[in-house]
């Protein structure tokens, strides 16, 4: 009997070799930048729940050996950190709404209405990106002060219900769409207030949400502004409220300061994690007009 000759063995081509190592380098890359962002954050939640022996403790450990709520406690009861949560919200969303409102009013005049001055007045408004913030802040203070508005949100929101970074990001978005669009709406008999409200603005829902974004973070994380703009601890935000916690001498409660810092990174993340589906949606929808 003749013995049944044994099936091939498949042999993998170099070139899928290379893509599975390819792959794999990626992905331990991946993983090592993951692992790096990650860190600083794992630091933050785990100090927070440690308590002060191993804060203080050498050499440092990762892990608390001993998980404690202390820190959340004094958090809330060393500062009017609920006011300061308040004030941030109050904050940081009415610069957002005032600025998404005002900077996409004047992207449409720049984008879609032909008057004169356009272009010195954009050249302008790009200029002003170069000024350093800390360069007007004197100025405005003074004018703030003037007013009467220091330790008031009318003087934390006004100053801020413009952002030149914001008229030009709408600008250049407003231009992408097509100007069809406008001139249907005018032989209709639309104003244009009502091509802007109803044309424009449903169009330019992903840039809106973008810059939406950008200015809540960076509001809500600022640090110089409202620690400038209020000398009562009650009208102070979170970030500039963290600050009272440096006692004599520079000492600062590290599990304390964690603590609040955790507390206050979770409201952005749960308006990302409201709003991230619509932003997506919003972007695969303005793709596929």
């Amino acid at each position: 009997m003749t013995a049944l000759a044994s099936p091939p063995v498949a042999r993998r081509s170099p070139h899928a070799t290379r893509r599975r190592l390819a792959s794999v380098a990626l992905l331990v890359v991946a993983a090592a930048a993951t692992l790096a962002v990650m860190l600083p954050i794992l630091i933050i939640v785990f100090t927070a729940f440690k308590p002060v022996s191993e804060v203080n403790a050498y050499p440092p450990t990762l892990l608390p050996s001993a998980w404690t709520l202390d820190n959340f406690t004094r958090i809330f009861t060393e500062l009017p950190f609920a006011r300061l949560i308040l004030n941030s919200f109050v904050f940081a969303g009415g610069v957002t709404l005032f600025a998404l409102v005002f900077d996409s009013l004047a992207a449409y005049a720049l984008a879609r209405l032909d008057f004169r001055g356009s272009k010195v007045l954009l050249i302008a408004i790009i200029a002003s990106l170069m000024i350093p913030f800390q360069a007007t802040l004197i100025p405005i203070y003074q004018l703030v002060s003037d007013l009467g508005w220091v330790n008031s949100y009318a003087g934390l929101i006004a100053p801020r219900a413009a952002d030149a970074f914001g008229i030009f990001f709408l600008r250049q978005f407003f231009l992408s769409l097509p100007r069809d669009l406008d001139n249907a709406a005018r032989i209709d008999g639309a104003s244009e207030f009502r091509i802007f409200r109803s044309v424009v603005l449903p169009n330019a829902v992903p840039a809106l949400l973008t810059l939406g974004i950008y200015i809540f973070v960076n509001n809500w994380n600022d640090l110089l502004w409202p620690l400038v703009f209020t000398t009562d601890a009650e009208m102070g935000t979170v970030t500039s409220g963290l600050t009272l916690l440096t006692g004599p001498g520079g000492i600062i409660p590290q599990g304390v300061m964690m603590a609040g810092s955790l507390i206050a990174v979770l409201p952005l993340a749960i308006v990302f994690l409201l709003i991230q589906r619509r932003f997506v949606e919003s972007i695969a929808s303005t793709g596929l007009k």
